[in-house]
């Protein structure tokens, strides 16, 4: 047989007519004073503004996203212990998608392009599929939608089950609010929570619940973070006669951001965001309404069964003070 001939590739006479950016198609909202962009890969909140006031760490729409940032987090959030879990009598193991700690993290959807299902001027809805898959056998249809009005930006996570069998879940998305000027450090930080979750020193492995009285972790009333660390979750949250609880932080002079949630998440995690490079740590503070606290899928605390053909709707509301 006659011998092929290989051709060398011409990469410089390869060009591409895609413009999108790296974070994915850009969907800009806005209303009064308040202006957002949506990113569609993560379905990730990458700016919130109020009058040109970053109310969120932001980032570029040309930067592949930092970490999670902004982004939804399901079909569970946090971590899941070492990947593994047990679920109506079969064992699990997911792929380990934190690996310095050795766990899975944020659940499936945090790095998938998120399609556009309808669209506003102050509104816009993404949708995307969770696939059978090693680690999690169960097919979810999920929507997000994001909406601007005059008391902020309110996200609405809902998930279907149109499978055959039931499935674990849980939901909950990655914002870093800032306050003003400066640091976490600066910042004056209310977490209306009588609970924290203990985690390990070096895996943050879930141990016991705790009362915050007494400890750093108490931050019923407002105070100053200072240098304190924090990348726990709480419970026991105190909610409001209007059955909600708001986690606020504020600058010294008295602006600030807020994320306001109901009884559908009764956990919130804060972050003081520290990273070892200084350039990019503490620059806010992450606060994260859940649907079940960390490893939930072991614990099976406050954890979501979704049954064929039920479906779960979760949301919460990111404003200025």
């Amino acid at each position: 047989m006659p011998r092929r001939r290989g051709h060398a590739l011409d990469l410089g006479s390869m060009k591409t007519t895609d413009s999108t950016p790296l974070s994915g198609t850009q969907y800009t909202l806005q209303h009064g004073a308040y202006t957002a962009s949506i990113a569609s890969v993560g379905a990730t909140l990458r700016y919130l503004r109020r009058n040109d006031r970053d109310l969120v760490v932001p980032y570029d729409a040309e930067e592949i996203r930092p970490s999670f940032r902004g982004a939804v987090l399901a079909p569970w959030p946090n971590r899941v212990v070492d990947g593994k879990y047990s679920f109506n009598g079969a064992a699990h193991q997911l792929a380990l998608t934190e690996p310095q700690r050795s766990h899975a993290i944020h659940g499936l959807l945090g790095w998938v392009d998120w399609t556009l299902a309808g669209q506003a001027p102050a509104s816009v809805r993404l949708s995307a599929s969770v696939i059978p898959q090693k680690g999690y056998p169960f097919r979810l249809e999920v929507e997000v939608l994001y909406s601007l009005d005059d008391s902020g930006l309110t996200t609405t996570i809902t998930a279907a089950n149109p499978g055959p069998s039931a499935a674990p879940y849980g939901a909950s998305a990655h914002p870093y609010l800032v306050a003003g000027e400066g640091l976490v450090d600066d910042w004056t930080l209310e977490v209306p929570a009588s609970s924290v979750l203990q985690v390990t020193e070096d895996r943050l492995i879930p141990m016991e619940l705790t009362d915050v009285a007494s400890s750093h972790f108490d931050f019923r009333e407002p105070r100053l973070i200072g240098d304190t660390f924090v990348d726990h979750a709480y419970t026991g949250i105190n909610y409001d006669d209007d059955a909600t609880a708001t986690v606020s932080v504020r600058a010294s002079d008295g602006k600030g951001t807020a994320i306001t949630f109901d009884r559908g998440c009764p956990w919130v995690q804060i972050h003081t965001a520290d990273k070892p490079d200084p350039a990019v740590s503490r620059l806010g503070l992450a606060a994260e309404p859940m649907t079940c606290p960390p490893d939930a899928f072991n614990s099976g605390t406050d954890l979501i069964v979704l049954e064929p053909g039920a479906s779960h709707s979760v949301g919460w509301r990111i404003h200025a003070l």
